[in-house]
């Protein structure tokens, strides 16, 4: 395959040029322009490495797509993979939680019905991208440790992170904004929300600091990278790079995450957050840490879309050091490179035929076409 009359994104540099693909690898990339038959001319658009998520949990809306209605796992993985793929996105981890801030949620019950359909979907090679599996762990849960040692003895995951949500730390250092957001996500009342807080509290000093340490070491004993989650103070970081975590996903403080990025710790941001212009939650804007220099890695979270028109954002922000490779470093090599993936993500001979090709329209990047190890898929 010949892609021609491209802008070629390379780790340090824009060229005008063609690149060769053979045997699902990249085979060479050339300046300028061919006319050889079967050419594709992507029309000088740009054409970038296939990206790369490290946190999504578009796969649980998916599931459950009605509140008490469960799709069959396998047709929803499909729709969820090809959500992924359009947006341009070749390599997913995929975010499945373990706990939740209450009993008997969707969430518990779509765990083992999500890993197994990520298992049988890539065994039956079904999918369009490439999926791995990221456990997210919510520590603050009685039955965290447990579904996480019974899930390790059937799926390995690619990747763990550690979280608290419970009130008055990390995410939701405000109780107003703890308030605002369950009382309105379940309906409380004002004294239901008091016994939430309450139970939550309690149960996050109960467990949160045994399950974290024994989940790390089980991870460390593996050799299986792990992230911290919503880190908001130089203590939270320190203690997160003293439990060997390597990423350090959405810090609420830019303290936080200056203190993780001068650690060595890739600092991941949220996307909506970069093309919203900043937290729903009221934390730190994901532009505040470009500006500082201290933004590693670019996530969609929950809206897939939202990925690589974040990272041309970044690349048009007046003052910072993102030129436009930098930018897609953020969702391409450098997330690969955070988790020991050194096969992507890089536009270079022999790395994966993973290629984005796209176009700007207006302040939108449009994509027009997907190839996944050579393989047009979208």
């Amino acid at each position: 395959m010949i892609l021609t009359n491209a802008k070629i994104v390379l780790s340090d540099e824009v060229i005008d040029g063609t690149l060769t693909v053979k045997n699902g690898l990249i085979d060479s990339i050339d300046p300028g322009r061919v006319t050889l038959p079967g050419a594709i001319d992507c029309r000088q658009g740009y054409l970038t490495a296939g990206m790369i998520e490290l946190h999504t949990d578009n796969m649980e809306k998916h599931f459950t797509p009605r509140p008490g209605v469960a799709w069959p796992g396998i047709q929803a993985f499909k729709v969820h993979d090809a959500q992924m793929i359009s947006a341009g996105i070749t390599t997913v981890f995929d975010a499945v939680s373990i706990g939740d801030v209450v009993d008997g949620s969707e969430r518990l019950k779509n765990l083992q019905r999500m890993v197994a359909a990520l298992d049988e979907s890539a065994r039956r090679n079904l999918n369009r991208a490439d999926h791995r599996l990221h456990l997210r762990c919510e520590v603050s849960h009685a039955d965290t440790l447990d579904m996480f040692l019974s899930l390790l003895d059937v799926s390995t995951p690619q990747l763990v992170s550690v979280m608290d949500h419970s009130p008055g730390q990390r995410q939701f250092a405000s109780l107003a904004r703890y308030r605002q957001y369950y009382q309105g996500k379940y309906k409380l009342s004002d004294a239901e929300l008091e016994a939430f807080i309450e139970r939550q509290s309690a149960a996050s000093q109960r467990y949160s600091d045994p399950y974290r340490k024994a989940i790390c070491a089980l991870c460390n004993e593996r050799n299986i990278p792990l992230a911290s989650h919503d880190d908001a103070t130089r203590e939270h970081v320190d203690e997160s790079h003293g439990l060997n975590m390597v990423v350090a996903e959405f810090p609420t403080t830019a303290e936080a995450a200056r203190a993780a990025h001068h650690r060595g710790m890739s600092v991941m941001m949220g996307a909506p957050n970069m093309v919203r212009g900043g937290s729903h939650s009221g934390n730190v804007a994901a532009h505040e840490l470009a500006t500082d220099g201290v933004l590693d890695i670019l996530s969609s979270d929950y809206y897939p879309a939202s990925l690589l028109d974040a990272a041309f954002k970044v690349a048009m922000l007046p003052e910072n050091d993102y030129d436009l490779p930098a930018a897609l470093s953020l969702v391409t090599w450098r997330p690969a490179e955070a988790v020991g993936m050194d096969d992507r993500g890089r536009i270079a001979p022999g790395a994966r035929a993973d290629l984005v090709w796209s176009s700007r329209t207006d302040d939108h990047v449009h994509i027009e076409q997907v190839w996944k190890d050579g393989n047009r898929v979208y």
